[in-house]
């Protein structure tokens, strides 16, 4: 059964015909136009090719293009050739494109160079996901290549395995029949790789739920006026022991407004959510996007929830889910304070988990760099570009548990980056608290949203080492007075490969905590702060950095293998010049030895520097460079 399984997934991609789906017209006369990643020789969904009097087409999830146009078949014909995160060589007068003869029935295959380190790979929502291969005579992966739901267009998912399905909640979905949809959840259901369902990399089948005239029908339609959106989507028992899928929902009024929020509650036989309780409209905490389950150090399982950085969590249980007087929040304000900041000792914020105090927010994160009470580099809702040493503003994402990687990642949106909200950054830490500091930016568009990010660990392949994760592509918010055909308004598909060295991000390194000495570890143990940053994989450039076991001195190694960590020779070389020296200090007839970075005696008393530095690292937080 598993060989029949996977010898239908490699047919799928080669499949010269619709052996799947719906019927496929003949071909004839078409001029067929793949575009493939030339690094992975895979169609490109979302290329657009243009000619010069503007007619535009853009490939479907294959990578195909169907042309064929009256007065313009037979002949030669430029296209210019765009697509966010890949690039095609510009020509000698700077146009990026290549001429092609349109002759019927023959195809031209374009290469593009890909940007982002993650791969695109399809629609998962809307229309005519698979509109060209079908016009071209090609095979389709899914059973609804074309029309699925009546599903036009759909906002952000939140998805939970519950009754041995994958469960998956839209927002706001367009219909074909009227510009107003359905505004009160979607939903669809799908079988899990190795259980029925489709090889992630090739696409999701999706049953949607659907109504009378077909289209998918409302899951979650609370009282009162406006949209009911919800998130916090998760599967806890009940008294009984018998699991039951909650989720936040929220009432939504103009301009984007929540004026109710509470809990629903699944019902298997109608197949959609029940009211289940209301939340006052003065809680300071609740259920928020994606949650994921983790074991804390004080023995209690609790929910964390992602809406953007995990700082939220309640015990996991349905009676403290029920209940907001009991989630925390992860915070470094004192309570009762106002915005007076907590530090420890070495100068790190200091934060602990809080009941009855607000998530922190931008306005008030704003409020305390502005009067520099914290640097934005520290800030709870900010990393830092692993390139520039600039910090990132986060918006909302996702994070799972990896076992490739054995570390918690993130895959989250940016705002205010080279786009609005277009930017996908990648960042990973050994504990959900963090700390989350140093990311690479993973997706990007040109003037285009890609908002919300939602992992898939189910869909995870080779123990973990290739993620699966997909994002609403629309032109909201984004200035883009040009919406892409199709496309819009959905959600599509990526996967990344998390051995690309480019991911290979500095991790913390901690000072022992009660070692007097220079012991030095990769390991957290308590709520100590990091000493510094450093690699945790070898790449050129780096020297690896040990400990010597006679004097507990930290040295530069002859063998990578034998490394705590690694350090960079050159940062000018990597293209990262705000790295900082790290030295070795001695305290003059004591024979004590510290280490830190920068050329100020880190300590009181007599020190004496090493004469050259053990290499470069990457610096704390609040001590990242504006």
């Amino acid at each position: 059964m598993l060989a029949r399984k996977i010898l239908l997934s490699t047919l799928l991609l080669v499949m010269p015909s619709g052996a799947l789906g719906q019927a496929e017209p003949p071909a004839s006369g078409w001029f067929a136009i793949r575009v493939v990643d030339a690094e992975t020789q895979r169609g490109v969904p979302l290329v657009e090719l243009e000619t010069v009097n503007h007619l535009r087409y853009y490939t479907d999830s294959n990578g195909w293009v169907a042309f064929r146009e009256p007065g313009l078949m037979d002949r030669q014909l430029f296209f210019h050739i765009h697509c966010h995160g890949y690039d095609y060589p510009k020509d000698g007068f700077g146009y990026r494109g290549k001429r092609l003869k349109t002759t019927p029935n023959t195809e031209a295959v374009l290469k593009l160079n890909r940007l982002n380190i993650a791969e695109r790979l399809y629609r998962v929502t809307g229309a005519g996901i698979y509109r060209d291969s079908h016009l071209l005579g090609r095979g389709a992966p899914i059973e609804q290549p074309l029309l699925n739901g009546a599903v036009f267009g759909s906002d952000s998912v939140v998805t939970a395995i519950y009754r041995g399905k994958l469960h998956w909640f839209w927002g706001d979905t367009n219909r074909p029949s009227y510009p107003l949809g359905n505004f009160h959840v979607p939903f669809a259901t799908s079988q899990l790789p190795g259980e029925g369902g489709l090889d992630p990399a090739l696409g999701v089948n999706l049953t949607y739920a659907v109504n009378k005239n077909g289209f998918a029908k409302e899951a979650a339609k609370m009282p009162g006026k406006g949209p009911t959106w919800i998130d916090g989507l998760m599967v806890l028992p009940d008294e009984n022991q018998q699991s039951r899928l909650l989720a936040q929902y929220v009432k939504i009024k103009s301009p984007l407004t929540v004026y109710e929020r509470g809990v629903v509650q699944f019902d298997d036989e109608r197949l959609q959510f029940e009211h289940h309780v209301t939340f006052q409209k003065d809680v300071p905490l609740y259920p928020h996007g994606h949650p994921f389950l983790h074991r804390a150090e004080d023995g209690h399982e609790y929910v964390y929830f992602a809406g953007g950085m995990p700082l939220v969590r309640v015990r996991a249980n349905l009676e403290s889910y029920l209940n907001p007087s009991q989630y925390e929040t992860r915070t470094f304000l004192r309570p009762g304070s106002g915005n007076k900041v907590q530090r420890n000792p070495d100068g790190s914020l200091r934060f602990k988990w809080q009941r009855g105090l607000p998530n922190h927010d931008l306005k008030q994160i704003n409020q305390l760099i502005s009067t520099k009470q914290i640097a934005a580099a520290e800030s709870p809702l900010h990393l830092v570009d692993v390139e520039t040493g600039k910090p990132v503003l986060t918006q909302h994402g996702s994070v799972y548990w990896n076992k490739y990687r054995q570390r918690w990642l993130m895959v989250i949106s940016q705002s205010f980056g080279s786009s609005m909200l277009g930017e996908i950054w990648f960042a990973e830490a050994a504990r959900p608290e963090g700390p989350w500091v140093y990311a690479r930016k993973i997706v990007t568009h040109d003037d285009y949203s890609f908002y919300n990010p939602k992992q898939h660990p189910y869909f995870a392949k080779d123990d973990g080492r290739i993620l699966f994760f997909e994002a609403t592509y629309t032109s909201t918010f984004s200035g883009n007075k040009h919406p892409t055909p199709l496309y819009d308004y959905n959600q599509i598909m990526y996967q990344l490969q998390l051995d690309d060295p480019r991911l290979n991000l500095p991790v913390p390194v901690y000072k022992q905590p009660g070692d007097a000495g220079s012991s030095f570890s990769t390991v957290r143990h308590g709520d100590v702060a990091p000493s510094f940053f450093a690699l945790p994989r070898l790449i050129e450039g780096a020297i690896p950095i040990g400990q010597d076991d006679a004097t507990d001195r930290l040295v530069r190694l002859s063998k990578a293998a034998d490394a705590l960590f690694y350090a960079v020779a050159n940062p000018a070389a990597i293209g990262m010049d705000y790295l900082l020296p790290f030295y070795e200090w001695a305290q003059i007839h004591q024979g004590q030895t510290v280490y830190s970075y920068g050329t100020e005696s880190p300590q009181n008393g007599k020190w004496q520097r090493s004469s050259g530095s053990l290499g470069h690292i990457w610096p704390v937080p609040r001590l990242v460079a504006p």
